[in-house]
């Protein structure tokens, strides 16, 4: 029997909260698409320029790698129907995780559920609570959740500060173990981790570094293999983060390193163990992405430029733009209310552009998230850039 008054009191509560978040401009809401990803979506029936999705290199859509998800359900069924260690493993997982491996040049690689699995999976399996975490403070929330459940203790360094994250570990030398985490593309500002300043720092303090290429794989590197390996840091960095669900287009998270490092994963990480493994199409559509991803180099020069152009615009006509160095380009607004009212302007005329505020940014740092894709032409830019000259006017961000 249900006890009314409890539920009554229960929902009360939570619209209040709900409520709280409407006076603050920070309550979010769904907005189903009639349809897939792509440089344009449906909403309502409606065709927009969508500009914010992770799915830098268009690889969702592609017919490889549709063709491979669509193939795979069919041969293989919809799901894996166990977890790994179970009978949950396919040769199609295995010869994925060898795929990354190569793409990461690194001696083994696991897959598992996301990325955020990941995150909260291997930092408790690497420290407790006699190490210390230094964690960049915008770091991912998964990274902040894999810190709080390893129940290390954590130090927040200030962002992307090398000195400061050294003074707090020169003050940290009675701890067991010490690991440092970044982010090496911060997935709200599109700005670099100091790489090779981290591992130096990490070398000199016999410290073990782990980073999240969540935003860099597929996009930085010769091959796409991220950010590490652009650097020629792949030696020096301990364990290597993904995801197989942004620039790859599919869905999953791996670790990337030693053999050993993947083995622990294997037998320690909560969120590998005991949960299913992925479906067949999720795995087959990583790999033809892996191998789209040499075949056509075209598209990360393609993202590339499309940054570069929209910078340089949307810089031109009075925007300010936060300091990327990847195609991440966030528009800063300051005011949660006032970032909402400038996308609503930009939906209003065909641009799909959603608001980031906090608790996902920092308080007074709401922005546009702008992300290019490979597959948007340049009639596609041009119109989103008019569209924000006109919504900029409306709303008093540009004069």
């Amino acid at each position: 029997m249900v006890d009314t008054a409890q539920r009554s009191s229960l929902d009360h509560v939570l619209q209040a909260g709900l409520e709280d978040r409407d006076r603050r401009a920070i309550r979010r809401r769904l907005h189903p698409l009639d349809g897939g990803i792509g440089p344009r979506v449906t909403i309502d029936g409606r065709s927009v320029i969508q500009l914010c999705s992770n799915d830098y290199l268009g690889l969702a859509a592609h017919p490889a790698v549709r063709r491979a998800a669509a193939d795979a359900a069919l041969e293989h069924g919809a799901g894996a129907g166990s977890a790994r260690l179970i009978v949950g493993t396919s040769t199609a997982h295995a010869a994925l995780e060898r795929d990354i491996a190569a793409l990461k040049q690194t001696e083994a690689a696991v897959v598992l559920s996301s990325g955020y699995h990941a995150n909260t999976g291997v930092l408790p399996i690497l420290a407790g609570p006699e190490d210390v975490i230094f964690s960049d403070e915008l770091n991912h929330a998964s990274l902040i959740d894999g810190c709080r459940l390893s129940r290390a203790a954590v130090r927040i360094y200030r962002h992307a500060d090398a000195g400061h994250l050294e003074r707090l570990l020169r003050e940290a030398e009675s701890f067991r173990r010490r690991l440092m985490v970044s982010e090496t593309v911060f997935g709200m500002d599109g700005d670099l981790a100091p790489l090779a300043d981290l591992v130096a720092i990490a070398q000199r303090h016999d410290a073990w570094i782990v980073v999240d290429e969540a935003h860099a794989t597929g996009v930085f590197g010769r091959s796409g293999g991220g950010l590490v390996s652009q650097l020629g840091l792949t030696d020096a960095v301990d364990v290597q983060i993904g995801t197989l669900s942004k620039a790859l287009g599919s869905l999953g998270g791996y670790v990337a390193g030693s053999a050993a490092l993947v083995d622990w994963v294997i037998n320690a990480a909560r969120t590998f163990i005991y949960t299913t493994a992925l479906p067949p199409a999720a795995v087959a559509a990583a790999r033809a992405a892996i191998a789209v991803l040499a075949a056509e180099p075209e598209r990360r020069d393609r993202v590339w430029s499309h940054a570069t152009w929209l910078r340089e615009r949307l810089t031109e006509i009075g925007f300010r733009l936060g300091p990327s160095r990847s195609p991440i380009l966030p528009v800063l607004v300051g005011h949660a209310d006032r970032a909402v009212r400038l996308s609503e302007a930009l939906l209003a005329r065909g641009v799909l552009v959603p608001a980031i505020r906090p608790p996902t940014v920092p308080d007074g740092t709401a922005r546009l998230r702008v992300a290019p894709m490979a597959t948007h032409t340049e009639n596609d830019l041009a119109a989103a850039v008019d569209a924000f000259a006109a919504a900029g006017r409306e709303t008093g961000h540009l004069r």
